[in-house]
């Protein structure tokens, strides 16, 4: 299996090679700078691909038969569109899962009691989600996990264990925050890119393929998103799936 550690190892290996040659045969420094991209590259990947599994194990999708996926949204709660979409999903019995971010849990505290009280789970999407966030140190990344527990407990009573990356970006310094803060990183398999996304069919275009134990990932910030739920909900319905709540259908624990 690809990940950090192995990649890691294989490349020092290559190194070694290449300054052994070099010694023989005087190779050309572009050997060096070859391998350095390609090294990179790798990297790269495992850094931006959340279901690679790269730094760490990041659950995207349940191992099921069963004809069963589940909804979850980021970036909430939002005063816009938060609240639509909690009528929505209550309108059709469907309990979804949001990541929120801390900064947002503090100006909006009866909101996300809201979300809680109709039986959503709340995740942790971090405090601040600022744009560098996969670059903080490892004890500021930490902090400001933290920092979104303890605004969501004073909110709502409990403390969040589930924890998506902000834009599923990982790293090192990421698993390490996972690691310290005991969290279960979850990611998805299919994403609606509805922030990026504004044309309607095209939207539900994206996400219209769905397979037996899917993680869809929505933003309740995302006027598409609202614009497409009901006709998607409908959707699943009549390809004989059923909606059940995240953590349900991976059968872990949400608090602490």
């Amino acid at each position: 299996m690809l990940n950090f550690r192995n990649t890691n190892i294989v490349f020092v290996l290559l190194l070694i090679l290449l300054v052994w040659l070099d010694k023989l045969y005087n190779i050309s420094f572009w050997y060096y700078l070859l391998t350095f991209f390609i090294y990179s590259l790798v990297v790269f990947w495992g850094c931006y691909n959340i279901g690679s599994n790269f730094f760490i194990k990041i659950i995207c999708k349940a191992t099921t038969s069963k004809k069963q996926i589940a909804i979850s949204f980021d970036d909430g709660p939002a005063e816009n569109y938060t609240p639509e979409i909690l009528e929505l999903l209550n309108k059709n019995n469907i309990k979804a899962a949001f990541f929120c971010i801390g900064n947002r849990v503090e100006k909006n505290e009866v909101l996300l009691k809201q979300v809680f009280d109709e039986g959503h789970i709340i995740g942790n999407h971090s405090y601040s989600h600022a744009p560098m966030f996969d670059l903080f140190p490892t004890g500021k990344m930490c902090k400001d996990l933290n920092n979104m527990d303890e605004v969501t407990k004073k909110a709502i009573g409990v403390k969040p264990k589930l924890f998506r990356p902000p834009y599923g970006v990982t790293n090192p310094t990421v698993r390490k925050a996972i690691i310290n803060g005991n969290y279960i990183p979850v990611g998805w398999s299919i994403r609606s890119l509805d922030t990026m996304i504004k044309d309607k069919e095209k939207l539900f275009r994206r996400i219209a393929d769905i397979n037996p134990g899917d993680i869809v990932l929505f933003h309740d910030t995302s006027k598409t998103t609202l614009d497409i739920l009901q006709t998607f909900i409908e959707h699943v319905h009549k390809s004989g799936f059923t909606f059940v709540r995240l953590d349900k259908l991976l059968n872990i624990e949400p608090y602490a």
